[in-house]
Formats: C-alpha cells, sequence, structure tokens
C-alpha cells in the first residue's frame, strides 16, 4: 500500500516538473511579437475536429453522452471565445502586417482547463465507478469541450484581426 501511494506522487511530481519546465518555455516565447495568419487559423481547429470525428467513430458516445457532449461544445465555445479576446493582436502601422503577441491570461485560463480536466479524470476514474461515470463519455465531453475552445478562440482572433485589419487601411 505504502509503495502505490509512493509512486502515486512521485508520478504527480515529475509532471508537474514537466508542466513548470513547458510553461516556463512557453511565457518566454509568449513575450515575441509573432506574425498572424488570418487564413491559417482554421489549422488548428480542422485536425482537432477530425481527431475528434476519429475518436467518435471508433467508440461513439451513447445516450445521455451525445447530449453532454452538446454542452461541453457550447461551454468550449464560450471558454474558447473568451480567451479568444485575451491574445493580443496588434497591426503595424507601416505594413499593416497583423502580428500577434501571446496572453499570460490566456496561457493561465488554458492551464487552468488542463487543472480542472485532470481533476474530473481523477474523480471519474476514483469515484466515477461507484456514481456510474463513465470514463469514455467524460473523455468525450472533455474533448467536444476542447474543440469548442480551440474553435471559438480561432474565431474570435479571426473577427477581431480582420476589423483591425479594415481600420488600419481606412484613411
Amino acid at each position: 500500500m505504502q509503495t502505490h501511494d509512493t509512486q502515486g506522487w512521485i508520478s504527480y511530481a515529475v509532471t508537474a516538473v514537466i508542466i513548470a519546465v513547458v510553461m516556463a518555455l512557453r511565457w518566454r516565447r509568449m513575450q515575441r511579437v509573432k506574425p498572424l495568419k488570418l487564413e491559417r487559423l482554421w489549422i488548428v481547429p480542422a485536425l482537432y475536429a477530425v481527431a475528434l470525428v476519429a475518436t467518435f467513430s471508433a467508440k461513439p458516445p451513447h445516450g445521455l453522452a451525445w447530449l453532454f457532449c452538446l454542452i461541453a461544445l457550447g461551454l468550449g465555445a464560450a471558454l474558447g471565445w473568451q480567451r479568444g479576446k485575451m491574445m493580443r493582436l496588434t497591426v503595424d502601422p507601416e505594413t499593416h502586417s497583423l502580428n500577434q503577441t501571446g496572453s499570460p491570461a490566456a496561457m493561465l485560463f488554458l492551464l487552468a482547463l488542463v487543472a480542472v480536466r485532470t481533476g474530473a479524470r481523477q474523480v471519474a476514474g476514483v469515484e466515477g465507478a461507484a456514481m456510474g461515470f463513465d470514463p469514455m463519455a467524460v473523455t468525450d465531453m472533455l474533448m467536444a469541450l476542447a474543440l469548442g475552445l480551440f474553435t471559438a478562440t480561432r474565431i474570435e482572433m479571426y473577427l477581431r484581426g480582420k476589423r483591425l485589419l479594415a481600420e488600419a487601411v481606412r484613411p
């Protein structure tokens, strides 16, 4: 019993260290201004949608899980829209090129969602069987939430980017 508890804590510690290192590297890179290509914003949501369709095709949700997946998709879209609004977009006044600077708030927002997801998986795994949770249904809902998040973030950035470019071109 003691060995299993120790291994569990070591696993959590290693995961926390890896996440901390990745976040520190991302935080540094986030401060740089990067060009934003509006015509490429569709790629990540499309790839994730393909992964979601493949997952749902292999083992589709059943019963009320479909409803909960739709609710999760909507919730993800609402959260993604908010996350997209946190991204800093600027237009170069000379070249009229659109630039993006990562937002620390957006990264912390995403990190909080990952923490909630991890907690939900833990509850689904440990207490879920006793409460009647289906771990696959929880995973399906989290994937739907992520699709809504990624898609709405990029839609918001696209619309705002188009508006900023139109304002920059106006005399």
